[in-house]
């Protein structure tokens, strides 16, 4: 009986040894900031993306497949339902050389489609992200009507979670000729270079 006793105890430790290990791997996961290219300083004069003469305008490259950028949408929607008569929206959605028509329009394309303000460009094998050099999908860049670059981030507080951030408010801030606390923040996302990044974040939190 003890001894059954004491191999219960072992098996119950063991097994939330397991968990804890489970959930320090996710919390870490989400938590990881994604490479934040450093954009030009000045509008790019090569883009094809135009700017609205006397408005801002804000750019955000996005991997169709990544599930994070779910809450970068979302973030953009809150944004351009309180700065859309002051703002020019762009998302840049990645699609790699070689793809399908239609390989980036799912159901990410359509909620940032049905944002009012909102443009939306197919970015053939990145070039324009490269211009911006932005790395990671949900990066957004806020360039004001003169073309200087007022904020680079990204717009959620961790990875694929929405609610208050740093980002969110430095441009609301910016859009409201206020000071912002930062001018820059994380990018929670995954890498543009990424033909599957879903694939992958399922392999790390296996690990």
């Amino acid at each position: 009986m003890h001894y059954r006793r004491g191999l219960l105890a072992i098996g119950t430790l063991l097994w939330l040894c397991a968990v804890g290990a489970g959930l320090r791997i996710m919390l870490a996961y989400e938590n990881t900031p994604g490479v934040a290219g450093p954009p030009p300083s000045q509008w790019p004069t090569d883009t094809e993306i135009q700017r609205t003469p006397g408005r801002a305008t804000l750019v955000m490259v996005a991997h169709p497949q990544c599930a994070c950028t779910r809450a970068s949408i979302g973030e953009l929607a809150l944004l351009m339902a309180h700065g859309q008569d002051r703002l020019t929206a762009y998302v840049l959605f990645f699609t790699p050389r070689g793809a399908s028509e239609d390989w980036e329009k799912n159901d990410l394309w359509d909620s940032a489609a049905a944002i009012p303000g909102v443009h939306i460009l197919r970015d053939r094998s990145g070039g324009e992200a490269h211009r911006f050099q932005a790395a990671t999908s949900g990066q957004t860049m806020l360039y004001d009507a003169a073309g200087r670059l007022l904020f680079s981030g990204g717009i959620t507080g961790s990875r694929g979670h929405s609610g208050d951030n740093a980002g969110r408010s430095a441009i609301v801030a910016l859009l409201n000729h206020e000071t912002p606390e930062r001018i820059n923040s994380f990018v929670f996302g995954c890498s543009l270079l990424d033909p599957n990044p879903n694939k992958k974040a399922e392999h790390d939190w296996k690990m």
